[in-house]
């Protein structure tokens, strides 16, 4: 291997037909429907890499799994004694909630495409392993471990692959002992299927100026996995609710569903553009789960999960250009997630699907790093689009005019698309803001004061994130990267209070005093679960999240 002028050896290259970014439910479809069409005609035409330490161990859901995809990609998946989806939703409830008590709404009002009658209940993560056993099955070479951390390209400008991350450097940004310089894997075309604000997905966005007019709208979705009383268990029950403890004017609900071996599935949702900075999506959904509603099931059970995620929002009118000479976007990189529905799973399967047909058709003509222009239209014409044209109109209903108000417009906009559908009401209402510049002063607010978890139903951020299996290797450089390291002390602080303490679900943000008294901005990058929330509500712009070492982050199970 040649030295290359920065000192470092030169990178081996690998070529293969088709790259594929992340191993979650949308790259595996890829890589599955890939080798269902290779199968006629021979051929090695995929690849996966994954940043996890295995596949699934970043996947992170509620979940409650639309099988449209999976009927589409492995139509006898129910009939597989090895498939860890069994639970059929059996309940399906809906509350608002008041501090003490709740309102039961009625399921019959409610558009037909909210009915969870038909859907199963369990761990999308454990799906997702599933998943990758019948890629590897199928030939499918998966690389867990290696995070890509470059797009390549051509000459031309066009994207040729992608190259994964040195493994083995100090934190002093200096070689180590061990260190092992990346790989070039190279691909007639790249699929980026890397999940919510993927670091690779966010910059070929910049890049080839693929942004809709509408900015990308986000969640952060934080989970527990509880084991309870089998008396109190109700396999296939699924409850959602809203409300309190959010106000009026922060969108967000929740989760519980029953599935498994007495597993209790509970969660909590913020929408990111909520305004007052002192605001703790980890701690509301603490003080969530003492609701008597909550607290009477998870009572006399364990907690062995937990984890946080963020979640695409925008929906039909913040879907990015999904093309660009040599790949495309796929899954939630893209932003396929149906908010009302609060499911993403069935159309990312979708979108896999018609990446890896459009891909196979363009290798068949013999073409090579072009633009996949009919994947696009696969995906706004085909089972994504229609899914997300019907609720387009939800979520700037509901951050335009409140929780209740903007629910129940939302619920007749549904409806519209319901009886005619993809016409409505003929109209699409706009996102206006993305969620960083949402953000209040401080002086339009006053701090919240969150009860002390009492370590058996609600607990600090520390202690659940050591229930998340979260390691990086502590001698390493920080992945998360501030543009001017000033602005937190200096901006964000008097500003904001420095958002970032509170929006983190893991403690990664703090400031911290010398001795002097002096505030000082700390990283704990060790704490990190990969949320992604940092790189999308910081209100300054000021961090980018970028891929630590290969196989850095959580490692969830049964999540």
């Amino acid at each position: 291997m040649a030295d290359t002028t920065d000192g470092l050896p030169e990178r081996e290259a690998m070529d293969f037909d088709v790259v594929i970014v992340g191993a979650g439910p949308a790259g595996l479809a890829a890589a599955i429907r890939l080798r269902q069409l290779a199968a006629e005609t021979g051929g090695d035409l995929s690849v996966v890499v994954e940043k996890g330490s295995e596949v699934g161990a970043h996947i992170l859901s509620g979940a409650v799994i639309d099988p449209s995809g999976l009927d589409r990609l492995l139509p006898g998946w129910r009939e597989a004694d090895d498939c860890p989806l069994k639970t059929r939703v059996t309940q399906d409830r809906f509350y608002y909630l008041r501090h003490s008590g709740k309102i039961t709404l009625p399921n019959f009002p409610m558009p037909p495409l909210m009915n969870n009658h038909g859907n199963f209940v369990g761990s999308l993560g454990d799906l997702t392993r599933w998943l990758g056993e019948k890629a590897e099955s199928l030939g499918v070479e998966i690389y867990p471990g290696f995070a890509a951390s470059e797009v390549l390209f051509d000459n031309s400008g066009a994207v040729v692959g992608v190259a994964t991350g040195d493994m083995g450097v100090g934190a002093d940004g200096k070689p180590k002992d061990s260190f092992t310089r990346g790989i070039e894997l190279r691909g007639k075309y790249t699929l980026f299927a890397e999940g919510a604000r993927g670091s690779l997905s966010k910059r070929l966005i910049e890049h080839f100026d693929l942004a809709a007019s509408d900015p990308q709208k986000f969640g952060i979705g934080l989970k527990e996995l509880w084991e309870v009383s089998p008396g109190k268990h109700k396999p296939g029950l699924v409850q959602h609710s809203f409300g309190w403890p959010l106000d009026n004017s922060t969108g967000g609900g929740s989760f519980l569903y029953h599935y498994g071996e007495n597993l209790v599935s509970v969660g909590f949702v913020v929408h990111l553009n909520y305004g007052n900075p002192y605001l703790s999506p980890y701690d509301e959904f603490q003080r969530f789960k003492t609701h008597p509603l909550i607290a009477g099931v998870l009572e006399g059970g364990r907690r062995i999960g937990y984890g946080a995620r963020a979640i695409t929002e925008g929906g039909w009118q913040s879907i990015p250009k999904l093309v660009f000479p040599g790949g495309c976007l796929i899954g939630c990189a893209a932003g396929f997630v149906n908010l009302p529905r609060i499911k993403g799973s069935h159309n990312a399967i979708h979108s896999g699907i018609e990446a890896a047909e459009t891909v196979f058709s363009s290798l068949a003509a013999g073409h090579a790093n072009d633009e996949l222009s009919g994947y696009e239209k696969r995906i706004r014409e085909g089972a994504v689009g229609t899914d997300l044209k019907k609720v387009r109109n939800a979520k700037p209903l509901w951050s335009n005019f409140g929780t209740i108000a903007g629910i129940m417009m939302a619920g007749i906009d549904m409806w519209a698309n319901t009886i005619l559908p993809g016409v409505g009401f003929g109209i699409t209402l706009r996102h206006r803001k993305n969620d960083a510049e949402a953000t209040h002063r401080t002086d339009l607010h006053s701090p919240i004061d969150y009860p002390r978890p009492d370590g058996k139903l609600t607990f600090d951020k520390l202690t659940n994130v050591s229930f998340s299996a979260t390691n990086h290797e502590e001698d390493q450089p920080v992945h998360l990267v501030l543009s001017d390291p000033s602005v937190p002390i200096e901006v964000n602080l008097p500003l904001y209070a420095e958002p970032a303490q509170r929006y983190c679900p893991a403690g990664v943000y703090e400031v911290v005093s010398d001795e002097n008294g002096t505030p000082r901005f700390q990283i704990n990058a060790q704490n990190c679960v990969h949320c992604k929330t940092c790189d999308i509500k910081d209100p300054s712009q000021n961090i980018t999240w970028i891929c630590p070492e290969g196989s850095g982050g959580p490692n969830y199970t049964g999540m």
